[in-house]
């Protein structure tokens, strides 16, 4: 198959050529040191006092909230809760936030259902809004969960400023085992863009069918692959090179940690 991942310029990796390095720094570096110091530094970013007070924010509304519609309305709400669960690039789509939300999943023709991203699936799953209320999220744990989560999201949006696309490589690495077929990585932000962007499939693609996204993809790798360890190690810094020498930053909103169903 074509899209057997080969070797990578060892100059753009440590940094011998400027298109492969960011900010006098090397992305493979920079992943090793994230990966390493990511407890310590997530904690410390919770203690900030920005995040702080989104956080106090966010708790002080559902403690008080009586009703899920005007909670997902709260834009204290939408901030916390939807960047905790992958969907910070919608906050403000109000309309789509709590019918999304309140959707049941039992439903195959629900809106989360149906929404090209799994993460409202996922987030409306959770929480259950459609037949709990807001039992599950008004439980201390899952509030705890939810600002952990926030917290992490805050410091890898800050890994981003310094080396482009670090935190979905982050994410990749430990989600993309899951893989089963390229309609997961289609359906799923921040695998498709550490992919397209590795294996330099332009991202226009979106514009085109189904059929042929997945076709782009399964022509360029074989999806399997990425149950190897190994494999998706390679692949993580072979995307970390592409969008340093790009200059692309994550897209804006939610980068990073993504929503798998914050109750256990």
């Amino acid at each position: 198959m074509s899209g057997t991942i080969s070797g990578v310029n060892l100059s753009l990796l440590y940094g011998s050529s400027s298109s492969g390095s960011v900010s006098g720094g090397n992305p493979i570096l920079a992943l090793t040191q994230a990966e390493k110091n990511q407890a310590k530094q997530v904690a410390a970013e919770a203690k900030k006092p920005e995040v702080q007070r989104d956080v106090a924010a966010f708790r002080k509304a559902v403690a008080g909230a009586k009703d899920v519609k005007s909670l997902l309305a709260n834009p204290a709400v939408q901030k916390v809760l939807l960047t905790a669960n992958g969907l910070g690039d919608q906050i403000g789509s109000t309309g789509l936030v709590t019918k999304a939300l309140m959707s049941k999943t039992s439903d195959p023709k629900s809106l989360a259902n149906v929404l090209s991203n799994k993460a409202w699936r996922s987030a409306a799953a959770t929480y259950d809004f459609a037949n709990k209320g807001l039992t599950v999220l008004k439980d201390p744990k899952v509030l705890d969960t939810v600002a952990g989560a926030y917290a992490e999201i805050s410091w890898r949006k800050s890994l981003d400023d310094a080396t482009p696309g670090l935190s979905d490589a982050l994410t990749f690495r430990e989600t993309a085992t899951k893989v089963k077929n390229a309609d997961d990585i289609l359906g799923d932000p921040v695998l498709r863009r550490v992919v397209t962007t590795a294996l330099g499939i332009p991202q226009e693609i979106a514009y085109q069918s189904l059929d042929a996204q997945e076709k782009a993809i399964n022509s360029k790798v074989d999806v399997k692959q990425f149950k190897n360890k190994d494999f998706v190690e390679s692949f993580a810094k072979r995307y970390l090179v592409a969008a340093a020498g790009a200059g692309q930053a994550s897209s804006t909103g939610f980068t990073g940690l993504q929503a798998y169903g914050l109750v256990v």
